[in-house]
């Protein structure tokens, strides 16, 4: 990389979803100095490019950002598209300083502060923030490849309608929210099979009397209850990011009542076609994999091996360095957008401290202890 000519900044906040976009609110309304780097061509272009039919499972009244009320009802539940014009017009509203289409291609540490490479553009910063969340490369199988070419597969990433499958069955592959339903959608026009087994199962319907009476007490625990300064949080924390959440919109019930066929896991390919853990061949002509997705911190180039600890996103062993939207990073909810805006709050008060020379401590923050997780 050359990064003979480059900008200077104080924070580079790497990802230009709601995690950056919630922090770049708390650090616009400090004067600082800082951009936002979205590698999407367009604000929200991330939940723009998600399936169709697709709507949170929070309602309005929890999915706004810091500074922001969500607009419309607040007991109805948004659709992908409404979030991503709410989030282009929170950039307009603050005035928040993002580069569209940068792709960040390195971050490498520089003396006491950082480089960060995206094409031919380079900035130099005190700070940088990795706040690409979870969601960054689909997952599928090694044996995914075996499947017969005839067959349409398709990622839930990339899976938008119906339309996309050709006739014949489709299997969907994980029994998780998005498994289960892209597979009640196809089951309208196409014979379907669903294969895994749920976690477990919202256990009152969900609708506007759900989210009126359930879902703040859901919100609730996941935001002050299982933390890492609870003993409960502390000792959920490691295992969460592994567990698959409880179906929350359609369950096992409306899948079976669709006449979808509930299947064990998949656990190979013979002769190209999908076969079940108990040995049975399906024949299909569409697999959707909906298997999830694994973290990519590879454009971070740090002088010690392997990826730092922190904790709520401030890494010690690395000044400068922070993490953002992460599963956990510092409640259940910390991932989700009735989470984020504390997370972000946080980190924006540990850059302050640290520019003022001061310690978490001295600062008031609260001290790491044994809820520290890995980044």
């Amino acid at each position: 990389m050359n990064y003979q000519e480059h900008e200077e900044l104080e924070t580079v906040i790497v990802g230009g979803g709601q995690a950056g976009l919630a922090l770049g609110h708390y650090l616009a309304s400090q004067n600082r100095d800082f951009v936002i780097l979205d590698e999407n061509s367009r604000t929200g272009q991330s939940w723009r490019g998600r399936w169709d039919s697709l709507r949170l499972f929070t309602p309005a009244k929890y999915d706004g950002l810091p500074g922001k009320p969500f607009p419309g009802d607040p007991l109805a539940f948004p659709t992908k598209d409404q979030l991503a014009d709410y989030l282009e017009a929170y950039v307009r509203e603050f005035r928040l300083p993002v580069v569209l289409g940068a792709r960040v291609d390195e971050v490498r540490q520089d003396g006491d502060g950082f480089l960060i490479a995206s094409g031919e553009r380079n900035w130099r910063a005190r700070n940088v923030v990795i706040a690409t969340g979870g969601y960054q490369v689909p997952k599928r199988p090694a044996f995914a490849q075996e499947l017969n070419p005839a067959i349409v597969q398709l990622h839930s990433k990339d899976y938008r309608n119906p339309g996309q499958l050709q006739p014949g069955n489709v299997l969907v592959v994980g029994l998780g929210n998005s498994g289960a339903e892209i597979a009640l959608e196809a089951s309208r026009t196409h014979p379907t099979f669903v294969s895994g087994k749920a976690s477990g199962e919202l256990p009152v319907r969900h609708g506007r009397a759900g989210a009126r009476f359930f879902l703040p007490v859901i919100r609730f625990l996941g935001l002050y209850v299982l933390t890492l300064n609870t003993p409960i949080g502390r000792k959920a924390a490691p295992g969460f990011k592994a567990m698959a959440a409880p179906l929350i919109r359609t369950r096992s019930k409306e899948l079976r009542a669709a006449g979808v066929q509930l299947l064990p896991r998949v656990a190979g390919v013979t002769a190209g076609c999908p076969v079940l853990e108990d040995g049975t061949s399906l024949e299909v002509s569409n697999v959707i994999w909906c298997t999830g997705y694994q973290e990519d911190y590879s454009p971070l180039q740090l002088e010690r091996s392997g990826l730092p600890q922190h904790y709520r996103g401030v890494v010690e062993s690395v000044p400068g360095l922070y993490f953002l939207g992460q599963e956990f990073q510092f409640a259940a909810a910390s991932a989700t957008l009735p989470g984020i805006g504390r997370d972000a709050r946080y980190l924006a008060a540990a850059m302050s401290a640290r520019k003022l020379g001061k310690s978490s401590r001295e600062a008031g923050q609260p001290q790491p202890n044994a809820g520290q997780l890995p980044a």
